[in-house]
């Protein structure tokens, strides 16, 4: 099931004439609602997307710090060591391989939730054509659908996002205190 299910269905309700004719203005009013939820759910996969990628990027750095100990342990011939360093940059290697094929599977999600979007909001268009007092021989405008101005949502959008990136930010701050005082011995 996605996020589109719902207002697919109603759509091709009111498309296929199986919405009753007083019921149609509040079945747009619905599907609106539908379409604002979907870009929302966009806006959350963007940001899963924006933080798997900062994962990949930390875990790579980790990978390069642990192969430069490696490379440093074999020229001491430090076997020990370099025993060590050789099993953390596996492990190292293959959070890599996991976190790039966990983006790589987000990235082709948002790309097709987009396209979904883009479909679900021309269906929408041509369901409403004719509906109410809007003559039938046009479709109706975005503004007559209520999807012209974005600006309000993506400024909700937007301060969600800050929001989230200040939280992350702080815990992320909170995490090296503590590492920081668990290095000093406190």
């Amino acid at each position: 099931m996605t996020i589109f299910d719902g207002l697919r269905q109603a759509i091709d309700d009111l498309a296929g004439g199986r919405t009753a004719p007083d019921d149609r203005s509040g079945g747009l009013r619905a599907m609106k609602a539908g379409l604002v939820q979907a870009k929302m759910a966009i806006a959350d996969l963007h940001d899963g997307v924006a933080a798997t990628r900062g994962r990949v990027e930390r875990e790579q750095a980790e990978l390069a710090t642990v192969e430069r100990r490696l490379a440093l342990a074999e020229q001491v011939r430090d076997t020990e060591t370099v025993a060590i360093a050789q099993r953390f940059a596996q492990q190292h290697r293959e959070r890599v391989a996991v976190l790039e094929a966990k983006l790589a599977a987000q990235i082709a999600e948002v790309e097709l939730a987009e396209r979904e979007l883009a479909e679900m909001t021309a269906q929408l268009k041509a369901a409403a054509a004719g509906v109410g007092d809007l003559p039938p021989s046009r479709a109706p405008s975005d503004a007559e659908l209520g999807l012209d101005d974005p600006a309000p949502l993506q400024r909700d959008l937007d301060a969600l996002g800050r929001a989230a990136a200040r939280a992350r930010a702080e815990d992320d701050a909170e995490a090296r205190l503590a590492e920081l005082k668990r290095k000093m011995g406190r």
